[in-house]
């Protein structure tokens, strides 16, 4: 029973429109799902993935009224995006610059040329080369050619006050393996530490850097709310339920999320996880070619449309 890499991860923004015209209209990604938040029906949550809205691709968004995170320790730090060789990033180099948002320049981080940048709105975030590993599916009416678009998520950075206890979550009960370690990008005076998951590679890994000299980042706008681990079916997930029993860890109970089904808990130092499966996917109530086109909402809120529609303000 192995973790089969990144399954999506979920970030917070206080402004819907603009991020999904960011991340539709610079990044190139589609929106495949237009949905609420299934504990916070007056918030949007937005879905932006690959054009067959693989799991891996997508990175989600709860939209809430916050002001901008704080920045600090035991927080997600960075979510990287992976892209196809050195030409893809000279190309992403431009268009970042053509936005007007500011970058570094790509450099090799943990033996993989990267491009570091912010969204509008403080997201943390990188491309990464990952030589074309696995299977891509580019989005024919993205604004990006298919050969320079974003082929998934790649590397999730966490920072901890301490990483012993982040090493036992990820070791102990999520069965990684740590694997090797590199300069932090952003302290030269700190290591980031590399495990992976699974078949290894820029989609299965979590880099994590300890920074007791930090303060505890505060949650809001520009900061990420959890990251999903992949489980291929339903006899996994529901092992993963009678392992984290065994091994007594809180943890939410079986959740039908409608597009996947979910496990949730906090790792020691207070990040939110997530285990969810990779079916049925996003096309289980709309078809593929119209994904995120209308509101979509599951069963048991289906009836409440009127009123959910009403809440919300038009994207």
């Amino acid at each position: 029973m192995q973790l089969q890499g990144i399954h999506h991860l979920t970030a917070v923004t206080a402004n819907a429109k603009g991020n999904h015209d960011f991340y539709t209209q610079v990044l190139g990604l589609r929106l495949v799902k237009k949905t609420v938040n299934q504990d916070d029906v007056s918030a949007y949550h937005l879905f932006f993935a690959d054009g067959k809205a693989s799991p891996g691709s997508d990175i989600t968004f709860f939209d809430w009224p916050v002001g901008p995170e704080q920045r600090g320790t035991n927080s997600i730090s960075r979510t990287a995006l992976r892209v196809n060789g050195s030409a893809a990033l000279a190309y992403w180099e431009k268009r970042l610059s053509d936005a007007g948002l500011l970058y570094r320049k790509a450099a090799v981080y943990d033996g993989r040329l990267t491009v570091l940048f912010e969204d509008p709105e403080g997201q943390r975030l990188a491309l990464v080369d990952d030589g074309g590993e696995g299977q891509s599916h580019p989005w024919e009416k993205s604004p990006v050619p298919a050969e320079y678009q974003i082929r998934g998520l790649g590397p999730i950075t966490l920072t901890v006050s301490d990483r012993r206890y982040t090493d036992l979550a990820l070791t102990r009960i999520l069965g990684m393996e740590e694997i090797r370690d590199y300069k932090s990008p952003d302290s030269a005076d700190h290591r980031v530490h590399v495990y992976k998951m699974g078949p290894g590679g820029a989609a299965c890994e979590i880099h994590v850097v300890e920074r007791s000299d930090l303060p505890r980042g505060q949650q809001g706008a520009g900061s990420v709310h959890h990251v999903a681990f992949r489980t291929p079916n339903m006899d996994e997930y529901h092992a993963w339920t009678e392992r984290l029993k065994a091994l007594k860890v809180p943890f939410s109970g079986e959740i039908n999320r409608f597009y996947f089904h979910s496990l949730y808990f906090r790792e020691p130092n207070g990040i939110l996880f997530e285990i969810a499966t990779d079916g049925p996917g996003f096309d289980a109530d709309e078809p593929m070619e119209s994904l995120g086109e209308r509101l979509s909402l599951p069963p048991f809120l289906e009836g409440r449309r009127h009123e959910i529609e009403a809440g919300l303000k038009p994207i």
